[in-house]
């Protein structure tokens, strides 16, 4: 269906890849993997045809539809989340009108032998059939359908679009995307703005209609429940797996291995045979068996392993000071602001050391009920924070409230007290900003970046309570697995606010539902809690 032949990217004279050739087939869905900085973004860009490559070229077929959900987004304001949506069918309201014009005007001709005449008929009848198989009289009904799925209620549809974060103005931009039935739909971090409930309308929407789909993404269990081929780029080349993440995994550790042996092997080969060289190159009798290995040395193909993501982050909270049983205490608490409700007499205790998750949708009062915690905003009935209770919190938006004119070493030397100080290079290098990274101002960091510097400065202050919102978002998939290892050995107790259910799976013991004005308890960890969600939803049904 598309076809990408010998594509290479060049900037600032170094190859980010070269000569990449691979065909994405009907039905297609494949996960573009690779470390930070590989290349991904930018090969999906290329895609999309909103960047050109160096060499090389797309070709698709002149009827094939490609949409594209970029990270970043750039939304306009001026109509109603509803009629923001809508504009997926804004082509084919063009597509109507562009027929009405071509009957006009063959009702105005009378040249029924000439050739142009001809060929109007022939473009009214293609446009018409294309037209007439796309059913829009519905369009209202599938427009309803994707919102709610993406988890806007029926009061957010008349709306306008500026009163929604960005998080949300992306669910518009999806809906959008997914409503246009594209051929191909290429998705840079979908599920950064999701929430567990969303996600899973996602994946199943993929899944049951969606056509071709290619998606970057940090979220695993995501990419292995929608994923049937995974491509990775990797130091400037591309392997092509027709399997899932997890089996990829697997093949991807193989290939390595075998690497590692033809590379040694030939490692070897070459020693031996510059040993011979330099042991026989004055002897006559040998001068040629000299010369010819001399030759093939020379026009040997050195064989490369390729890089295995070593820069490791090896992780540790500092020991947290001890404190009361019982960190936090609820009694009949709840938040309004005015008239609007977000939540009503939540109970629970959490006990020193236990890992605790806050899920439920977008909106449900997670965040808010955090901001109660702080002592940020007031709320109805009784919260107590228990004795000695020392707080590290990181927000969705810690990353954006870093000082941008600071470089990394500032940032991390303004917070650092004591011992530490004799080692923030060491605690940077951990974190991946060795070297020069450690001199670069904030301002031109990724969000990833960000995230990172944002959880150093957390690092570095004891506490024992850590409470985490959405702290995944951004981070690539092995800085996740550390900060994960990292929180399993915190000796504390955690809050973590978070929809990345591969993050939260073995990490939280007790899992609090925000839903329906109410804060819900289920003592279990994340899949029985969302084998127990099905059920319930089943059981609604049936009611």
């Amino acid at each position: 269906m598309i076809s990408v032949d010998g594509l290479t990217v060049e900037f600032g004279g170094t190859t980010l890849f070269s000569d990449v050739s691979f065909v994405i087939n009907e039905k297609d869905r494949i996960a573009l993997m690779g470390k930070n900085g590989a290349g991904k973004s930018t090969l999906l860009k290329i895609l999309a045809g909103a960047r050109s490559a160096t060499r090389g070229s797309v070709s698709a077929p002149k009827e094939c539809v490609t949409a594209y959900l970029p990270q970043h987004l750039m939304t306009e304001d001026g109509r109603t989340v509803f009629e923001e949506t809508s504009q997926a069918f804004s082509h084919l309201h063009k597509m109507e009108a562009e027929i009405d014009a071509l009957n006009k005007e063959l009702e105005t001709r009378t040249d029924y032998e000439s050739d142009s005449y001809m060929e109007l008929i022939e473009k009214v009848s293609a446009l018409s059939e294309k037209f007439y198989t796309i059913d829009i009289t519905n369009y209202e009904e599938d427009v309803e359908k994707a919102l709610l799925g993406l988890g806007f209620t029926l009061d957010d549809f008349g709306k306008p679009t500026s009163e929604f974060s960005g998080g949300w103005r992306m669910r518009i931009e999806l809906a959008k995307l997914l409503l246009q039935k594209p051929d191909v739909l290429l998705l840079d971090e979908p599920t950064n703005h999701l929430d567990i409930e969303s996600i899973q309308w996602l994946e199943d929407f993929l899944i049951n209609q969606g056509k071709a789909v290619i998606v970057i993404s940090h979220d695993r269990k995501f990419v292995d429940n929608i994923t049937t081929r995974t491509i990775e780029v990797t130091m400037g080349r591309i392997y092509d797996y027709k399997v899932n993440y997890s089996k990829y995994l697997e093949l991807r550790k193989d290939r390595r291995i075998q690497q590692q042996k033809a590379y040694e092997d030939q490692q070897k080969f070459i020693a031996e045979t510059k040993e011979f060289i330099e042991r026989f190159k004055g002897t006559y009798s040998k001068t040629l068996q000299v010369q010819s290995r001399v030759k093939m040395l020379e026009k040997l193909e050195i064989l490369e392993v390729d890089e295995e993501d070593t820069s490791a982050l090896r992780l540790k909270f500092p020991p947290s000071p001890r404190s009361g049983n019982y960190p936090v205490i609820m009694e009949g608490v709840g938040k309004s602001y005015g008239d609007h409700l977000v939540f009503k007499d939540a109970n629970l205790t959490i006990e020193r050391g236990d890992k605790v998750a806050f899920v439920g949708k977008n909106g449900e009062g997670k965040s808010t009920l955090v901001k109660c915690i702080m002592k940020e905003i007031d709320h109805q009935g009784i919260l107590t924070l228990g004795h000695n209770v020392q707080i590290g919190y990181f927000a969705q938006n810690q990353a954006s409230m870093l000082d941008e004119n600071l470089t990394v070493f500032q940032t991390i030397d303004d917070v650092a007290k004591g011992d530490i100080r004799n080692k923030i290079r060491d605690l940077l290098g951990a974190f991946m900003f060795g070297g020069e990274e450690s001199t670069k101002k904030v301002k031109v960091l990724s969000g990833g970046e960000r995230t990172r510097l944002a959880m150093i400065k957390l690092l570095l202050e004891p506490v024992n309570l850590l409470i985490l919102d959405e702290p995944t978002n951004h981070l690539d998939l092995k800085t996740k697995d550390i900060l994960k290892q990292a929180l399993l050995d915190f000796d504390g107790t955690l809050i973590v606010v978070s929809h990345d259910r591969d993050f939260l799976d073995g990490l939280a013991s007790k899992v609090y539902e925000f839903g329906n004005k109410r804060v819900k308890e289920h003592l279990s960890g994340i899949y029985e809690f969302l084998e127990k969600k099905k059920m319930d939803s089943l059981q609604e049904l049936e009611k």
